[in-house]
């Protein structure tokens, strides 16, 4: 991370500006929450030359002919520039090292950049209650766990260490819960395009404004379930996912042929998905999902770079996989990338703990605490793979959302892409907030039930 041009908040942070890493404040100064800041902490301003502008609120009201998968709101417009092998040395400062090396490593390989829109939206519950509660939540004497937090908030607004930046996203608001037909997706090395298609229903206990401290939600950060349509060779496939606040995940898999139920310590970290080609790893679904205990998280800092946003093209039910899904990496016509802040994070692993990854450097979106990017290292500082998400603002949750993610790797020269929806039957994102998800779907006996109907 070189010649990083920091974007820091609040007097205490802007006494450390001579360092070229962030250190930790001993206190945040969160008068500036709701003015100078949004309601959960990013910079309202726009940048010094204009290529970001100030925060007016995000995209709250859909426009005409908009819905779920259908239209984008900025399809007149036209791309400002596109870097690829030619030029890429004169954008390298502003793209995360992964970016640079899909350029370079794949002929053809572009990132067509468009005006920025800050599109993100925040829920007023969510608003109210990060300014009422902030300063509140802690972490744990062990350096990771989730301690005095409350729902329907992000527990660390003004971020003093890399840890409290990933809460932030883990707890980002996700209206309660979300169901999808989604598609895992990968192109053999002989041109043919596997898919396997399931049912994900997604329930976070933590946007309930009723939640005042972990213990409401029995320390649950999330509750996913997975039910596998295809390939016919793993229809009925059953996974079941409990994530904690203060331990690792625990997990359930359905067999059809035996009709039982297994616990599965397996399915946690990076034990390979199955059906992957050990292209993808269990930790790496949603950009990042499981327990924190393994990485020591620092707080490199904030900064402008280009990154996926506004990605209504690429979630567009008209496209099909078979264009999207090219030989060595996604198509580049529906990709957008705008200038936006981030935070970035860089985490190591814990000397006495092990992970494939020995490094990852996250890069989380100002406006919503979504992750955009993942960059992961081996052993030997090797950049190994690179994982880019989609981001995208829904009117009808005040909030932006993503399911789209790819991750590239660059040893193997093949790459994943997860969460696809656009062939998919239904992308529902107020499940939650309707009811359609809840917390009685997301135990073992529910998946014993729902195999034996």
């Amino acid at each position: 991370m070189k010649n990083l041009q920091f974007s820091l908040l609040g007097g205490a942070l802007l006494a450390l500006l001579g360092t070229s890493h962030l250190q930790a404040a001993t206190s945040p100064d969160l008068s500036k929450l709701g003015s100078e800041l949004t309601p959960i902490g990013a910079e309202k301003a726009g940048n010094a030359d204009g290529s970001i502008p100030a925060w007016s609120g995000g995209l709250i009201q859909a426009p005409a002919g908009w819905s779920r998968g259908k239209g984008d709101p900025y399809a007149s417009e036209k791309p400002l520039y596109s870097i690829d092998a030619s030029n890429v040395a004169k954008y390298q400062n502003s793209l995360p090292e992964g970016q640079v090396a899909l350029i370079k490593t794949y002929p053809g390989y572009r990132l067509d950049v468009y005006p920025t829109h800050r599109s993100c939206a925040i829920p007023s519950e969510v608003a109210e209650r990060t300014k009422a509660y902030a300063g509140q939540a802690r972490i744990g004497s062990d350096g990771w766990r989730l301690e005095q937090a409350v729902g329907a908030a992000v527990p660390f607004p003004v971020p003093q260490s890399g840890i409290e930046v990933m809460w932030n996203y883990k707890l980002r608001y996700m209206a309660k819960g979300r169901r999808a037909q989604i598609s895992f997706l990968l192109r053999e090395k002989g041109g043919a395009l596997t898919e396997a298609r399931q049912w994900a229903h997604e329930y976070y206990p933590y946007n309930d404004a009723a939640v005042r401290d972990p213990s409401d939600t029995g320390g649950i950060e999330a509750k996913l379930l997975y039910d596998v349509l295809s390939p016919s060779s793993r229809a009925g496939e059953m996974y079941l996912v409990h994530s904690f606040l203060d331990k690792a995940q625990s997990s359930w898999i359905y067999f059809p042929g035996q009709r039982r139920v297994r616990l599965a310590p397996s399915f946690a970290y990076d034990n390979p998905i199955a059906g992957s080609d050990n292209l993808y790893f269990v930790d790496q679904i949603n950009m990042f999902t499981g327990a924190l205990d393994r990485y020591d998280f620092k707080l490199v800092g904030k900064k402008e770079m280009l990154v996926p946003y506004n990605s209504y093209k690429l979630v567009d039910k008209s496209n099909k996989y078979e264009q999207l899904i090219g030989q060595d990496y996604l198509n580049r016509d529906v990709q957008r990338y705008e200038k936006h802040r981030v935070w970035v994070v860089e985490a190591t692993v814990k000397a006495d703990k092990r992970h494939s990854f020995a490094k990852r450097v996250f890069f989380f979106d100002e406006d919503s605490w979504s992750l955009l990017h993942v960059d992961m290292y081996d052993a030997k500082g090797n950049l190994w793979r690179v994982q880019e998400g989609s981001l995208w603002a829904d009117p009808e949750i005040q909030a932006c959302t993503s399911f789209e993610y790819v991750s590239y790797d660059l040893i193997a020269r093949r790459y994943i892409a997860d969460g696809f929806t656009q062939e998919g039957l239904s992308l529902d994102l107020g499940a939650g907030l309707q009811g359609r998800v809840s917390d009685k779907m997301f135990n073992s006996n529910e998946l014993r039930r729902r195999g034996e109907r």
